[in-house]
């Protein structure tokens, strides 16, 4: 079980190091990422690095970056 829960304040993880894709852009459009414990997986919005994080567990994570690295999710953009 998780000592996190979805929607904590991604300011109160703490040691996360956040990570930005090197395609966002100069207003911060982008998610971040960060990996916390050996399992879990920290999502939260550039634009409000104080606000809620999406917690996924590492199959959640390995599950979405594989379908989205097959283009599963492309449809999302048209």
């Amino acid at each position: 079980m998780s000592k996190w829960e979805n929607g904590v304040a991604a300011s109160r993880i703490a040691g996360a190091r956040w990570q930005k894709a090197t395609a966002s852009d100069a207003k911060n459009d982008c998610v971040e990422v960060a990996r916390i414990g050996e399992d879990e997986i920290a999502v939260r919005n550039s634009r409000h690095p104080d606000g809620p994080a999406l917690i996924y567990t590492r199959a959640e994570w390995e599950a979405f970056t594989d379908g989205a690295s097959k283009g599963e999710f492309s449809n999302m953009l048209v």
